[in-house]
Order: structure tokens, then sequence, then C-alpha cells
């Protein structure tokens, strides 16, 4: 079985959105659904019937998978801890190509959101910080091209 690492904050996440699901979603969805089916005519020429099925199987599969994940965590957390670049770590480099700072947080693949600057421990650019410290240079293989950064701080 899969154990899934998340941060507190991403734990609470997860709860926040599972929560939403169960008692929103899944109700929205199913009203939605009753209306379409009301709607009249053959049910296999409804797209809005043929729609709130899809999005009420995304809806079950969602919740589903959220269960999974909080059946099977552990939480990590990087309280004080900065010596070396663990998932929790926000870490500011240096891009030596481009010579600009960067600041990310390396997180699980669950969490993970690029806008935010949450980047995945699975991700090229996460797997090549983990465990490294402050004053290390890393290469991160994209698939578009190789990336050199330096460690300037842990955090």
């Amino acid at each position: 079985m899969k154990q899934y690492r998340l941060t507190k904050e991403g734990y609470n996440m997860l709860i926040r959105e599972l929560q939403d699901l169960v008692k929103n979603k899944r109700k929205e969805v199913a009203e939605r659904l009753k209306d379409a089916k009301n709607y009249g005519g053959d049910l296999s020429e409804n797209s809005e019937y043929e729609f709130a099925k899809n999005e009420q199987a995304f809806v079950e599969g969602r919740i589903e998978q959220i269960n999974e994940i909080l059946a099977n965590h552990e939480i990590v957390e990087n309280k004080g801890h900065t010596s070396r670049v663990k998932i929790g770590s926000t870490v500011v480099l240096k891009d030596l190509d481009l010579g600009k700072q960067k600041k990310y947080m390396v997180v699980s693949s669950i969490e993970s959101d690029p806008e935010k600057n949450k980047i995945s421990d699975e991700s090229p650019i996460g797997k090549s910080l983990l465990e490294k410290k402050v004053g290390d240079e890393v290469l991160a293989k994209t698939p578009q091209e190789k990336k050199r950064f330096k460690i300037l701080e842990i955090k």
C-alpha cells in the first residue's frame, strides 16, 4: 500500500476539499442530474444529463482518491531542520544560467502548485534538491533543458 507524504498544510487542504466535495459538490451534481433527467426525452441524447453523469463520476472518484490518501498518509514537517532540503523546506536558489534568484517550497506531488512556487519532490528540480545543503550546486534535467542552481538558503 502506498504511503503518501503530506505537509500539515497539504493535509488540511485535502480535508477542506473532501468536506466541500461531500457537503456541496455531491449535492449540486445530484440536483443537476435530477433536473436533466426530468427534462424528458431520450437520455442518450440529453447532453446535460451526460455532462452531469460525468461530473458525478469525477466527484465520486476524487472523494475516493482523497479518502485513500488520508487513510495512508504521513505528515512531514521540516520545522527547525534547515541543514538539508526535505519535503516542507523552502529553498532560495540562484539560477546559475540566468543569474536570478528563485524561491521554492518542496512539497509532495499531491500538493504541487507551480503557480505558488510549490514544486513536487518528484519533479526534476525537486528531486535534485532533496538532501542537499546550503552552498551545494545542483543540476536538474527537465524535459526541455538542464538547469543549474546553487542553494543559497534553506528555511
